[in-house]
């Protein structure tokens, strides 16, 4: 099996939002701001082929979907949708994917669903023969989001994927269309039912697979987040999501299961370190991933 990052459209979003109650003047060493006091974030997916026999592409970044206003609204870069030039760049084209693998439903990260936004075009959906995999607890909060997250999901989403007979609700650690060969690992911090993705590594160790690599979504968004303490104001619950992001990284460093970042500018992959204070970091990062072999 082997792995690519697949860059799609980048964004611009507001560094206090971004870091939580982290003062600017810590988290201003970690990232650079315009001066709309905004920083550069990645929407990067991840390509896993064969996957239990199948083309898996974990996330599709936020795409190409919104009209102009709202692309500016929302510091989306570019007006073409850079996730097909990324696939196309990997040797794959949309129709290719088998499997589409949805952390949560926040339209940075299923915006690339949809084909670029055109006048007058309704949205449509891309991956014509992909399953979409999504998790059943975080798909009940897409239909009945709260106020402070509504804006956060795309209205037409659940009803075209309804409509593609192609749809999959996972309720616990594995799904039907992947078997065992990913994990998910539950979070609700960020929002109730994110869903992480681990793709199994090659060996077996006490029972427990070593050496995967697991999609980190918005529970952990790049490099900066491995700090325990540091959260996103977009957060639901910032004291659940430390607790949860404490557990996570623990297992993932016993287990020596490398990070995938989706929204970190320049790093895609990383292992989790530990220093002698037993504070977390990352160590090993991988820019771009071109056909990697898992365990390589």
């Amino acid at each position: 099996m082997k792995l690519w990052s697949i860059a799609g459209n980048t964004q611009k979003l507001d560094g206090g939002a971004m870091f939580g109650n982290a003062p600017k003047a810590m988290w201003e060493h970690w990232a650079q701001v315009d001066g709309e006091n905004r920083i550069e974030l990645a929407c990067r997916a991840l390509l896993a082929t064969p996957l239990n026999g199948k083309t898996v592409l974990f996330e599709t970044g936020i795409g190409a979907f919104f009209e102009p206003k709202l692309r500016q609204r929302y510091g989306v870069q570019e007006d073409r949708h850079v996730l097909l030039d990324s696939l196309r760049e990997a040797g794959f084209r949309h129709e290719d994917i088998d499997v589409v693998v949805l952390s949560h439903l926040h339209f940075d990260h299923v915006g690339g669903l949809f084909a670029a936004w055109q006048e007058g075009q309704p949205p449509r959906l891309l991956f014509p023969n992909a399953t979409f995999v999504v998790g059943a607890q975080h798909w009940q909060r897409a239909l009945h989001p709260h106020p402070r997250d509504r804006a956060s999901f795309i209205p037409e989403l659940p009803g075209l994927l309804e409509a593609s007979g192609r749809l999959e609700l996972v309720e616990g650690d594995y799904s039907r269309t992947l078997g065992d060969a990913v994990r998910f690992h539950h979070s609700d911090g960020h929002t109730p039912g994110l869903m992480l993705a681990e793709v199994t590594g090659p060996c077996i160790v006490d029972g427990q697979p070593h050496g995967g690599v697991v999609f980190c979504a918005d529970l952990i968004p790049g490099r900066p987040w491995v700090h325990v303490p540091i959260t996103m104001g977009y957060d639901r619950n910032a004291e659940l999501l430390i607790d949860e992001k404490k557990a996570f990284l623990e297992d993932k460093l016993s287990r020596e299961v490398a990070l995938f970042f989706t929204h970190d500018a320049a790093v895609a992959m990383a292992q989790v370190s530990r220093d002698d204070k037993g504070r977390f970091g990352s160590t090993d990062v991988r820019a771009r991933l071109c056909g990697l072999e898992l365990g390589a």
